[in-house]
């Protein structure tokens, strides 16, 4: 009998008063965070997290990096494959192609490795400052004089988040954000 008692204490306790408490002081502390760090439009509308990458298929956008779970952030994981295994290697030289045809002039060595390599979630929703002004050519196009090189670049620059604590990770853009923006520009 008192291990049954001490079992649905124990439940209670950390099953039910602990996670009640914890997610009262987020919600306090740190609603953004706790709720997801949800993004919203000029109308109110969830448009989606700046913690999850998305899918970008239209030329008038920034693209994000490749996605082998579609971006679907219920779960998250990518294949893992060796440099030397030959379905990445294909996926990677397809990818490769695909932007040297939208970049003409460029060479594989240009294409930033991000662009063409998946994070390990699968649901990064960042790219490297170099892979987003790797773009830059492609979105003026594709928006048929809309924005400028010098538009886009300020974007970019405005959208340059720096390493966490001055020391871990590399500079990086949210694509998500810088889109959103992009789209201001471009409705004008």
């Amino acid at each position: 009998m008192k291990a049954f008692r001490m079992s649905l204490i124990m439940i209670v306790l950390c099953g039910l008063a602990f996670p009640l408490l914890m997610t009262g002081i987020a919600q306090i502390l740190f609603p953004k965070q706790a709720n997801g760090s949800i993004l919203y439009n000029e109308k109110k509308q969830a448009i989606g997290s700046e913690l999850i990458g998305q899918s970008f298929k239209n030329p008038k956008y920034f693209q994000g990096r490749v996605s082998s779970i579609e971006y679907d952030a219920n779960g998250s994981g990518s294949k893992n494959y060796a440099p030397s295994n030959e379905e990445m290697i294909k996926r990677t030289q397809k990818d490769a192609e695909k932007w040297l045809k939208d970049h003409p002039g460029k060479t594989l060595k240009d294409v930033p490795l991000d662009l063409i390599t998946n994070s390990g979630s699968g649901l990064d929703p960042h790219i490297t400052p170099a892979a987003a002004r790797f773009q830059i050519p492609k979105i003026i196009k594709a928006n048929q004089g809309k924005v400028t090189e010098q538009q886009l670049e300020k974007l970019i620059q405005k959208h340059i988040e720096d390493r966490n604590i001055g020391v871990l990770g590399q500079p990086r853009v949210n694509v998500l954000l810088l889109n959103m923006d992009l789209q201001k520009v471009i409705q004008r």
